[in-house]
């Protein structure tokens, strides 16, 4: 069974003062009152005892049910998920708040602990569900609508048929799985949140999240202060990561050799329900426009900064041109919340609860994950947003992201526990889409050329961080998960992957500093989700092409897209996509959407004439 948790995932930071007005808070009241609330430990009980009466009442009896009873026992599974869920949804925003806090860790341990045990039981249920026979389960899932609808994720977990182990290796490796990644996972996120970097300069030591954002400001001194920073001390701690990659990538490594995946990424590509060679199409088509797109761009960014070479710590470096400003958060608010209206009041009135509500935790506290994302808890309540926000105009768009996935999970809600959650690549769309409206309304009102030559700037290098940086990350995972199968990894080795992407995704303006070897060590993907880090890809191109379907004036659009939204997990993206004329398995279909970024980089060409 799947227990949805929040993932830290690197996007933005922020802290009260400096002009960022009240930050808000998470209220998690709506689904525990705290830790020892009653509510909780009769949820607790319960679990508990459904569990054992679900496996009494089905297991090895899947086969013989009629639709109706069918219908009742995915009823029963789906509660089951939901009440999980909430428990666990509940202890992992805590733990995320303050990730050092030994109380807060342990409270999720044994929650953990406690689920892991109560499920066991159900383990058979994919399992036997998998051996009914393909007549049996086509009359049963087209016998009446009401269990019809469930058919698209019991197609998915039929997929994994060929890789399902015996039901007693499959029990153990439920079992087995808080010692396994999420132990790993752990000891990522705990290292992660309790590192500290002295960046010379800065008067105190800062956390991961507040010096990665130094590498946006415009003084290059203190930019190469905090790159050099980070990489003193990820070579102080490289062992650990190295130790974390090598174990979590071995142990995926035996997992699918036993289930006979026949690639390290084919998990992922199933749990995504997407097909390997349209993601190895959207792949090789980013591959090859990294001359036209990165490489390009950054050769005129050095040119804008007046250098001959940029170094790593000149990637998101503001422009010469740009006006240093902090955006207060009721200014941050007011903008997205205008561009989702501008787009359609439904948006922003779907948004508009995340912040009178408690839905969103903003600033940048002792302990707490880096970056941001917005986690959709279970269907009864409603989804959490978290950010670390500084108020820089990037933080802005972090907003507009964050909220785009709020916004998609609330209207994907109604849908249930079983069919509302998103495969990956459909996951970013409204995400993307969400920045894209809020980047097209500031364009709309830059005052002059240099502020559109900012704003431009800003969002080709959002672009090129969403499309290329993330293909480079796909590409790096895909080796180090290969050359893992070949044998242990020293740090050296990892190091020495990473370095094979990233002169050719970046071009060869750039030089790389000494240490910048050990970047791949903080990118929480790799730990939390391995290969997720295509979907940013696959969310941007998609979006890129929705947004020309939008500006060309198709006909009902926003009907169009709010339905597509509205079915959560319940369509393969072939029927997502039809309504707006779209394929994405056609070959051509990825270059619509890079066609766009060069198209603005064309523009910005064009300003140097």
């Amino acid at each position: 069974m799947t227990i949805r948790l929040p993932r830290p995932v690197l996007d933005a930071n922020a802290t009260g003062g400096g002009g960022l007005g009240k930050l808000p808070d998470w209220d998690l009241s709506d689904l525990y009152t705290a830790p020892d609330a009653p509510e909780l430990s009769r949820d607790m009980d319960w679990l508990e005892g459904a569990c054992a009466s679900f496996a009494a009442d089905y297991e090895g009896k899947l086969a013989a049910l009629d639709a109706g009873g069918m219908l009742d026992c995915i009823h029963r599974f789906e509660k089951i998920e939901g009440v999980a869920g909430r428990i666990m949804s509940y202890a992992g925003l805590r733990y995320y708040q303050n990730t050092i806090d030994g109380a807060r860790a342990k409270f999720m341990s044994d929650c953990q602990d406690k689920i892991t045990g109560f499920t066991t039981p159900l383990v058979f249920f994919s399992l036997e569900f998998n051996r009914i026979e393909d007549e049996a389960y086509t009359a049963t899932f087209t016998a009446n609508p009401a269990i019809a609808r469930y058919k698209p994720v019991f197609d998915r977990m039929r997929a994994m048929k060929p890789h399902q182990l015996s039901d007693e290796l499959e029990r153990f490796l439920h079992d087995n799985s808080v010692v396994g990644a999420t132990a790993w996972n752990k000891l990522f996120d705990e290292t992660m949140a309790g590192l500290e970097f002295t960046v010379e300069g800065e008067e105190e030591p800062m956390n991961l999240e507040a010096t990665l954002n130094l590498l946006s400001e415009p003084e290059r001194p203190r930019r190469a202060a905090a790159a050099q920073a980070l990489a003193d001390v990820f070579a102080n701690n490289i062992k650990t990561f190295a130790r974390v990659h090598n174990t979590l990538a071995k142990e995926k490594e035996v997992e699918d050799r036993w289930r006979k995946m026949p690639t390290p990424q084919t998990a992922r590509h199933l749990e995504n329900h997407v097909e390997p060679e349209v993601v190895e199409a959207l792949r090789n088509a980013v591959v090859a426009a990294y001359p036209r797109l990165s490489h390009r761009y950054y050769a005129l960014k050095a040119k804008w900064m007046g250098l001959e070479r940029l170094q790593v710590w000149d990637r998101n470096a503001p422009l010469p041109i740009e006006e240093k400003k902090t955006v207060a958060w009721e200014d941050a608010r007011d903008t997205v919340l205008t561009a989702y209206a501008k787009f359609d009041p439904q948006m922003a009135d779907i948004a508009r609860p995340f912040f009178d509500k408690g839905w969103i935790d903003a600033g940048v506290k002792p302990g707490k994950a880096p970056g941001a994302f917005a986690h959709p808890t279970v269907t009864d309540v409603h989804p959490y947003v978290m950010l670390n926000y500084l108020g820089k105009p990037r933080d802005v768009m972090t907003l507009a992201h964050e909220l785009g996935h709020g916004v998609h999970q609330v209207l994907a809600a109604p849908q249930g526990e079983m069919l509302s959650s998103t495969p990956l690549t459909l996951a970013e769309t409204a995400s993307v889409f969400g920045e894209m409206l809020t980047f097209r309304k500031l364009l709309s009102q830059a005052k002059d050329q240099n502020e559109r030559k900012t704003l431009l700037a800003g969002k080709v290098e959002d672009m090129i961080n969403t499309v290329v940086r993330q293909i480079a990350f796909y590409d790096f995972e895909c080796k180090l998960h290969a050359a893992r199968r070949a044998g242990e990894l020293t740090p050296e080795d990892i190091n020495a992957l990473w370095m094979s992407v990233q002169a050719e995704s970046l071009g060869p303006v750039f030089d790389f500093m000494p240490g910048y070897e050990t970047f791949w060590s903080y990118i929480p993907h790799f730990v939390h989700t391995p290969f997720y880090v295509y979907a940013y890809a696959f969310g941007d191109g998609l979006v890129n092409a929705l947004y020309a379907a939008y500006e060309e004036g198709l006909p009902d659009f926003q009907a169009k897209y709010f339905d597509m939204l509205k079915a959560g997990g319940s369509k393969h993206h072939k029927e997502l996509l039809a309504p707006f004329g779209l394929d994405a398995s056609d070959p051509t279909f990825w270059d619509k959407g890079l066609s766009m970024i060069a198209g603005m980089i064309d523009e910005l060409e064009a300003m140097e004439g």
